[in-house]
C-alpha cells in the first residue's frame, strides 16, 4: 500500500512538493487547500520576480535554493511553453551615502556566484535605465519575471496527471496524531495521513499550534502596496530598478518591476495588515491584530522599527509620499503617473518571542508531521529547490534529480 501524505496548503511551495512526491515514487498524495483555486495568497500576489541571489547571507538556506530554484524554475517555463522573460535587475545607490551598503550587496551576489553581475557607475547604469538617477549601480542581467500563478497551475497539473489529489475549499481545523496516524479535520471532511507537511503561509503558525509545535515562531502579516503605471509611461522602466536595502529590515523597498505582460507595478511598501489576510486598511480582524499586539516581541519590534513603521504606513495612506520615495530613482515620474493601486500582497513574516524577525526559511518537525515556518521571498523562486529539501532532509526520500 502507498504511503500516504498530505500536504496542507495549495500555494507554489505546496505544489511544488507534492508534485516532487509524485515523479520521485509510489505515494498517495492529497493537498489540501482552503481556498476556490490554488495560488490564491502569497504565490498570485507578488511581482513575478524570480530572484537571482543578490541579497541572502552567502551558505543560507536562502541563498542555495534560490540559486538551484532559479535554474529549475527557468527550465520548467521552457519545458511548459510560460513565459520566462530576463529583463534584468538594477539596484542603486542614488547618493554616495548608499554605497557602503551597496558595496555589501555586491559581494553578497559575487559569494552567491549570481551570473553576470556587473559593477556599474552613473553612466552606465543608465544605457540599462535611461531615466534612472543615481551614483552607482549592481546590474543583475538574469534577473527575470514569470506568472507564477500559472507556474503553480502548470504544476498542480502533472499532479492531477501523476494520480495526485488537490482538494479545494478544505480549511484545516483540527490536526491529531495518533497511533502512528495523522488525521487531519477541515471543514468539508476528514482525512488520514501517514505522513503531513504544511506549507500553510500566512496560516502556518496556526496549524503548526493544532500540531502541538512550538508557538514561536509566530506570523507577523505584512501588507505590500503597489502602484500601476499609466500605460504611456511605462517606457521610464525597462526592466527592474530597486534601492539598496536597509540591512535591518527584511524587505527591499518601493521599486519598479516591469512585469512579464508589460504591465509596470511600483512598489510595495511593507505596512503591519490588521489582519493575516488583510489586503486592504478595510480588511480587519480584531483577533489577528490582538494577537500580533500581545505577542512578547511586540514590544521590542515596535521599539526598534517605530520609525520605519510611521513612514510605510504614512506613504500607503497618503499617495505624494509614496510618489516622493519613487521619484528618488525615476526623478520624471509624475504623480499622476500612478494611475491606481493593483492587488496588494500580504507577506507571512515569521518574528520570534524576543522580536527579532526571521530572515531565512525554517522547517519544523514534530514526529510525522513537517512544518514550513518560514517561507518569504524568495520562496516563489525557491518553491522546486525547496521540494527537493524537503523531501531528502525532512521525508528522508531522495528526490527525482531534474536536469540543470
Amino acid at each position: 500500500m502507498a504511503e500516504r501524505i498530505g500536504i496542507v496548503g495549495g500555494g507554489i511551495v505546496g505544489i511544488a512538493i507534492a508534485r516532487a512526491l509524485m515523479r520521485t515514487g509510489d505515494f498517495d498524495v492529497t493537498v489540501l487547500e482552503k481556498e476556490s483555486r490554488v495560488a490564491q495568497h502569497q504565490t498570485g500576489h507578488n511581482s513575478g520576480v524570480v530572484h537571482a541571489g543578490l541579497y541572502y547571507q552567502p551558505g543560507s538556506l536562502k541563498a542555495t535554493l534560490c540559486a538551484r530554484g532559479r535554474q529549475l524554475t527557468r527550465e520548467f517555463c521552457q519545458e511548459r511553453n510560460l513565459p520566462y522573460r530576463e529583463l534584468g535587475k538594477l539596484v542603486v545607490a542614488v547618493t554616495n551615502a548608499d554605497l557602503p551598503k551597496l558595496d555589501d550587496i555586491e559581494r553578497r551576489a559575487r559569494e552567491n556566484q549570481v551570473p553576470g553581475l556587473k559593477r556599474l557607475n552613473a553612466q552606465e547604469m543608465r544605457e540599462i535605465e535611461p531615466h534612472v538617477a543615481g551614483v552607482a549601480a549592481v546590474h543583475s542581467p538574469e534577473t527575470a519575471v514569470v506568472d507564477y500563478a500559472a507556474i503553480t497551475e502548470a504544476l498542480a497539473e502533472d499532479v492531477r496527471r501523476a494520480g495526485g489529489k488537490i482538494m479545494l475549499g478544505q480549511e484545516v481545523t483540527a490536526v491529531n496524531i495518533a497511533g502512528g496516524t495523522v488525521n487531519v479535520s477541515t471543514t468539508a471532511g476528514a482525512h488520514s495521513f501517514d505522513r503531513l507537511i504544511v506549507c500553510a503561509g500566512l496560516q502556518s503558525d496556526v496549524v503548526a499550534k493544532m500540531v502541538g509545535a512550538s508557538p514561536s515562531p509566530k506570523i507577523l502579516p505584512f501588507r505590500g502596496e503597489y502602484w500601476m503605471m499609466a500605460t504611456d509611461r511605462r517606457d521610464l522602466v525597462k526592466g527592474m530598478i530597486y534601492p539598496v536595502p536597509d540591512p535591518r529590515f527584511p524587505f527591499l523597498g518601493v521599486h519598479f518591476t516591469r512585469g512579464v505582460y508589460d504591465e509596470v507595478h511600483v512598489g510595495p511598501n511593507a505596512v503591519p495588515a490588521l489582519a493575516r489576510e488583510g489586503y486592504s486598511w478595510g480588511k480587519i480582524s480584531l483577533k489577528d491584530t490582538l494577537e500580533s499586539i500581545r505577542w512578547p516581541g511586540a514590544a521590542a519590534l515596535a521599539k526598534q522599527h517605530w520609525l520605519m513603521g510611521v513612514r510605510e504606513i504614512s506613504s500607503s495612506l497618503v499617495k505624494p509620499l509614496y510618489f516622493q520615495e519613487a521619484r528618488k530613482f525615476v526623478p520624471e515620474l509624475q504623480s499622476r503617473d500612478l494611475v491606481s493601486k493593483s492587488a496588494s500582497g500580504v507577506r507571512a513574516q515569521a518574528w520570534d518571542k524576543d522580536g527579532t524577525l526571521l530572515d531565512d526559511f525554517a522547517v519544523d518537525q514534530v514526529g510525522q508531521v513537517t512544518l514550513l515556518r518560514n517561507a518569504p521571498s524568495p520562496a516563489a523562486t525557491s518553491a522546486m529547490s525547496i521540494a527537493d529539501y524537503v523531501l531528502k532532509e525532512y521525508l528522508k526520500i531522495t528526490p527525482k534529480v531534474e536536469r540543470s
